[in-house]
């Protein structure tokens, strides 16, 4: 079930964190926020496996286009205050994220 959250400036660096890129920057800005560290993480594994993808041709491309509604969606539940969780990577998007600030030392 989705938890849902108050303040319109986590809910819009929520939202920021799945536009690719840019999820990393909200990780940095914000990694002691659950809020945005949780939509961070999963925007930013969704971005890696979208640039392994892009270099595969029609499935990658074809998965990409999934990845890409995926992320739409992202940005709406972060707009809403919700914490959705993606199928089959939410779990390690979140170890990903945690191993990012320890590797990067955010």
């Amino acid at each position: 079930m989705a938890k849902q959250i108050d303040a319109s400036e986590e809910k819009i660096w929520g939202a920021i964190s799945y536009l690719w890129i840019l999820s990393l920057v909200a990780l940095v800005v914000k990694k002691d926020n659950a809020f945005v560290k949780f939509h961070a993480s999963q925007g930013i594994l969704l971005f890696v496996i979208s640039l392994v993808l892009m270099f595969v041709p029609i499935i990658g491309w074809l998965i990409n286009l999934i990845i890409g509604i995926i992320a739409i969606v992202g940005i709406i539940k972060a707009l809403q205050g919700e914490k959705w969780q993606i199928p089959l990577i939410s779990d390690l998007s979140q170890k990903f994220g945690d191993w990012i600030i320890k590797t990067v030392k955010l």
